[in-house]
């Protein structure tokens, strides 16, 4: 492996046109062949380059005057705020065979997420790239990407297989925290990590209740002690069991600008799109190798996609679009706690938690509306629309979302009425998927949840709708239409009625997170009113109607469904957070009418295992016809089915 001395290009003295980008430096500590070497196709090997890009912001300027507490942040020299962002770029050896599009894959608490949906591969190896096996199936480098990942998150350290920020941190500064913790165990006392350090030892603490909506409580053992500025320990009471709800209140000191996150990645994908001088490292003769950007990010990172162009971070500091297509996955209507002093970027509220934390806020969705709650106007495009800098959007969610991160307010008003969206924005639901699963999960029984784990791995539906969003892109070819549960469909409707009751070991009691507007300045929050919040509808099988469905729901041989209860013992009140359940049908009419199943058996499905295949088949070509499935993704679920995996339900 050889490595490349650092070279720091001081921009504001030397290249002009990297100071309009706001990166100053951009330090290349290591250049490496990928993946061992491995070739992909036409496009070949590719080729891993690690550095460091330093950012300077001028408080001043109008497009950064939204990052809170930036004025305040120390300056250098030039009355400029330096952060520092670590960078990872995959790129072909050979950049002429490249693709022409950046995927910037905003990184999930540090990680790279997007090789595990797109290319089947493994963590750690999706992080390393060192390793032939660590490209999976090489997807995104047999299409030719060019790669990055850039760090933003300023609360967490960087180290190997963990990219972060460092930015500035306000010195002294101390304020209110308030921190939510499950355990999901019975130890006895409990440790929980702070977000920020505690400024005051006896200023700390602590309430316990079985549900959200339940009074807080303070019994007798109940107690809460710094074990360091950073680590609190709780003792818990007798008569809550694991799932139980921790609130921690304390004034926390010392909070980083967290909202430089969003700068640092405007800066840095505009920097590697736009310069023209040696610093920029995918420069090949007069001009870099790509001329489009797509910006991609998985749960965590997808909320994050949805506050950077809500803040207005698709304009950089020349006015120029930073990317042409945004694909948020996995993020719901949520947004996230960042540019808030003493933000929390790892926070998303879990089921039993608070539904109306900073990362709940409206507005929800890309039109723009009126809130009744606050009496504000303002839509996610808004910004973007005075500044002529949209990006084509393209959203999309597992089912889960739709039950736990209050994705109906997508596509419906603050009334609860049908929404279009706007013709820049398409939505698509992967039906009877969870949160978000590994390409080698399978069924399998978990103690903390009441029904076998949904192991339904996204991988296919997102190589199709990646390729249609690029083509959208590049070419104006206008993507399939939106597949979401719609109100106006009779599609999306009240928890109450939404699953069917007569299914054996499918017990739906209308749960769902729902969504609520707090005054957040006081300790605890004050809930102010509640949006209308629905569901997926379910069929007879008891899943979802609409969305999109992977040949193993179009085809099925169980009842896949985006949310599983927690067991007894856990909290069974309330959902378990990010997952999905399992019920596989009956082998035979005998075994159906025994368990007493409405759900049509295995053998009134499919004559034999020919049938299955030839039906898998059929509704593979049907989906490549969509464009919602790759070929080559329809030849291995034809393939696996022949094997017997492709429902995932054994080892």
């Amino acid at each position: 492996m050889r490595r490349i001395v650092a070279i720091g290009i001081i921009a504001a003295c030397v290249f002009p046109t990297t100071l309009s980008a706001q990166v100053i430096k951009f330090d290349i500590t290591e250049r490496s062949a990928a993946f061992a070497g491995r070739s992909f196709g036409d496009v070949g090997p590719y080729e891993r380059i690690t550095a460091r890009a330093t950012i300077a912001l001028d408080p001043a300027d109008d497009r950064n005057a939204v990052i809170t507490d930036l004025a305040l942040a120390p300056r250098n020299a030039e009355g400029r705020v330096e952060a520092t962002a670590d960078v990872v770029i995959l790129r072909p050896a050979d950049p002429s065979r490249g693709n022409g599009t950046l995927l910037l894959d905003v990184p999930n608490r540090g990680r790279k997420l997007a090789p595990q949906l797109f290319d089947d591969s493994a963590q750690p190896g999706a992080n390393r790239a060192e390793q032939a096996s660590d490209a999976g199936i090489g997807f995104l480098h047999r299409q030719g990407y060019t790669m990055v990942w850039v760090g933003w998150q300023a609360d967490m350290p960087s180290k190997p297989g963990q990219m972060a920020l460092v930015a500035a941190v306000l010195k002294g500064v101390t304020g209110p925290m308030r921190e939510e913790f499950v355990f999901d165990n019975i130890t006895n006392p409990a440790r929980a990590p702070l977000t920020w350090p505690a400024a005051d030892p006896a200023n700390i603490a602590v309430t316990v209740r079985a549900a959200w909506a339940d009074a807080r409580q303070t019994p007798p053992q109940l107690a809460v002690r710094l074990v360091d500025p950073s680590t609190a320990e709780i003792t818990r009471p007798d008569g809550f069991d694991a799932g139980a709800l921790y609130e921690v209140t304390y004034t926390a000191r010392d909070p980083a600008t967290l909202g430089m996150a969003f700068a640092a990645v405007r800066d840095v994908a505009s920097f590697l799109r736009n310069d023209r001088t040696a610093a920029n490292p995918l420069l090949v003769g007069l001009n870099p190798s790509v001329n489009r950007a797509i910006g991609f990010g998985v749960s965590q990172s997808g909320r994050f996609l949805r506050d950077f162009l809500y803040l207005g971070f698709n304009e950089d500091t020349r006015g120029r679009v930073v990317f042409d297509g945004l694909m948020p996955h996995i993020a719901g209507t949520r947004r996230m706690a960042t540019n808030v002093r003493f933000g929390q970027p790892g926070r998303n509220p879990r089921h039993p938690q608070d539904p109306a934390w900073q990362a709940d806020l409206f507005p929800f969705t890309y039109a723009t509306l009126t809130d009744p709650l606050s009496g504000r106007t303002d839509g996610l495009l808004r910004r973007c629309s005075l500044s002529a800098t949209c990006p084509k959007v393209m959203q999309t969610d597992s089912e889960h979302e739709w039950w736990a991160s209050h994705a109906s307010l997508l596509v419906t008003d603050l009334r609860g009425d049908h929404l279009d969206l706007p013709d820049n924005v398409r939505a698509y639901m992967i039906a009877g998927a969870p949160h978000f699963a590994g390409p080698d999960d399978h069924m399998k029984s978990v103690p903390v949840m009441a029904l076998p784990q949904n192991p339904m791995h996204a991988g296919a539906p997102m190589r199709a709708l990646l390729t249609d969003l690029d083509r959208w892109i590049r070419d104006g070819v206008t993507p399939p239409a939106s597949r979401v549960p719609m109100r106006a469909h009779g599609t999306l409707v009240a928890a109450g009625g939404a699953v069917p009751t007569n299914i054996p070991g499918l017990p739906y009691k209308a749960i769902h997170t729902p969504n609520a507007f707090s005054d957040q300045s006081v300790l605890p929050a004050k809930e102010i009113g509640r949006y209308p919040v629905f569901v997926p509808r379910a069929d007879t099988d008891g899943m979802a109607v609409a969305g999109v469905h992977m040949l193993a729901l179009a085809v099925p041989r169980a009842t896949y469904t985006g949310w599983n209860p927690r067991a007894q013992g856990y909290g069974p009140t309330a959902f378990f957070p990010l997952q999905g359940a399992v019920i596989p049908f009956a082998p035979s009419e005998a075994a159906r009418k025994d368990a007493n199943d409405p759900r049509p058996s295995l053998a009134a499905r499919y004559a034999d295992d020919e049938a299955y295949v030839g039906a898998v088949r059929k509704e593979a070509e049907r989906q490549v016809a969509e464009r919602l499935l790759l070929r080559e993704d329809a030849e291995r679920a034809v393939e696996a089915a022949k094997q017997g995996k492709l429902a995932k339900l054994g080892q």
